[in-house]
């Protein structure tokens, strides 16, 4: 059960001890079959309902109008963060979300700047749809997104004054990364994705007198069109290296596209781009299940409040949700709203004084309203053991243990085991 718990927590966001033990008999092979297959429906999420936005606001010319429209972005803004959790929370297809989770991070778009909130949404419906089949296909769909075309300043990017915004971060961030591009690559890149443009009730469209139309020479080779340019940036060695990287990052432990553990990964997604089977290559690779990759990653703050709600049963959308997202905002991790076009960092970003004590008083008010009748009930010399088993963990170092056993009361002991080394890390 070891393993399907360090599978769970990587693949998804943590499983319940029961769903843990409904995987025992399938194996570990099916278990990562099971977590691959995007063709059922979520049973889990269907009875949550999508929250109601609007495509476009009103002009704001007074200063009321204004402060409506600000509140009206707040009220939005929560409601998409909240239906994003929910889901997260109650999926019985975890992959999907977190690989969702996983591209918001690296195709990263913010709502503090793209409005309406439903721009916001339609991305992460886009990811979701989208983020288990082919990488290039992806890739196209989010280059004529609307909240990626507003975040990156598409709208300006005209015929003989092309806006580099877009073209550089697609290079350097979302395929073949830095030192496998140059300045003029960027330039010519820019040319070809002049005259694309979106607007909130129109959508995604060309206009052919601000489009530049001639040959663009980059990579060592010519493009004309934004999309053959996907396709050029989709088919260079250096992009199955990079998407492996990031793939390997997410799931094990941080490396570079030059790392060895590459080598076994790269070919592979070169060859198709599907990233259903790079998945697979991460999760079945004998290193995935290395003492390495079980310590080589710090939970982000949603895996972490996520996980502790699916572990304990919970939901947001039944508590207080206040608490919940003003964890995630102490933590420093709001959905939707990452710290820049790069993404959220890794590990020792989410490790400080003020993390910690938010993790604590998240931890203190999961422990007080949580339901413990699995824990009260069992003698105390194995109360240790029962959170380990509840939270999928092997166990608990000494020091954890005695932090454990003098813990005064179940809440107390729930609250030391949430905050511990072994809980934190994922």
């Amino acid at each position: 059960m070891s393993q399907l718990a360090h599978l769970h927590r990587r693949a998804g966001f943590g499983a319940r001890y029961d769903e843990l033990q409904a995987l025992i008999p399938l194996g570990y092979g099916a278990a990562v079959e099971q977590l691959l297959d995007q063709t059922k429906p979520d049973a889990g999420v269907a009875a949550i309902v999508a929250p109601g936005l609007v495509p476009e606001y009103p002009e704001a010319v007074t200063v009321e109008e204004r402060k409506l429209r600000q509140q009206q972005n707040r009220a939005e803004r929560d409601a998409i963060t909240g239906w994003w959790l929910d889901r997260m929370t109650l999926s019985r297809s975890p992959l999907r979300e977190k690989l969702t989770w996983f591209w918001h991070s690296h195709f990263a778009t913010s709502i503090d700047k793209v409005h309406p909130a439903k721009l916001m949404f339609d991305q992460n419906v886009t990811m979701r749809t989208l983020g288990a089949g082919s990488f290039e296909t992806l890739t196209q769909a989010l280059a004529k997104d609307g909240a990626m075309m507003m975040w990156l300043d598409s709208n300006s990017n005209n015929k003989g004054k092309p806006n580099e915004n877009f073209a550089r971060e697609l290079m350097e961030l979302f395929t073949i990364g830095i030192g496998n591009y140059t300045d003029a690559d960027v330039r010519e890149a820019a040319r070809a994705f002049t005259g694309w443009k979106f607007s909130r009730t129109a959508g995604f469209s060309v206009k052919p007198n601000q489009a530049d139309s001639g040959v663009k020479s980059l990579l060592g080779t010519t493009a004309t069109t934004g999309e053959q340019v996907i396709t050029l940036l989709c088919h260079q060695p250096a992009l199955a290296r990079f998407i492996s990287a990031k793939m390997w990052s997410q799931f094990a432990w941080p490396v570079k596209p030059d790392d060895p553990i590459v080598n076994d990964l790269a070919p592979g997604f070169a060859a198709d781009l599907d990233i259903t089977k790079l998945a697979r290559a991460v999760f079945m690779h004998p290193q995935f299940l290395s003492v390495q990759a079980r310590q080589g990653l710090v939970k982000q703050p949603v895996e972490y409040v996520v996980g502790t709600l699916r572990a304990l049963g919970l939901q947001p959308s039944y508590l207080d949700r206040a608490r919940v997202e003003g964890a995630l905002t102490a933590l420093n991790q709001e959905p939707f709203a990452p710290p820049s076009v790069g993404g959220w960092p890794q590990n020792g970003y989410w490790i400080s004084t003020a993390t910690s004590l938010a993790r604590l008083r998240f931890a203190q008010g999961i422990a007080a309203m949580a339901t413990l009748d699995w824990l009260i009930g069992v003698p105390a010399n194995g109360r240790a053991d029962a959170l380990a088993q509840r939270l999928g963990l092997d166990g608990w170092t000494a020091a954890t243990t005695s932090a454990l056993t003098k813990a005064s009361n179940p809440k107390n002991q729930l609250t030391v085991a949430l905050v511990s080394p072994e809980y934190v890390l994922n």
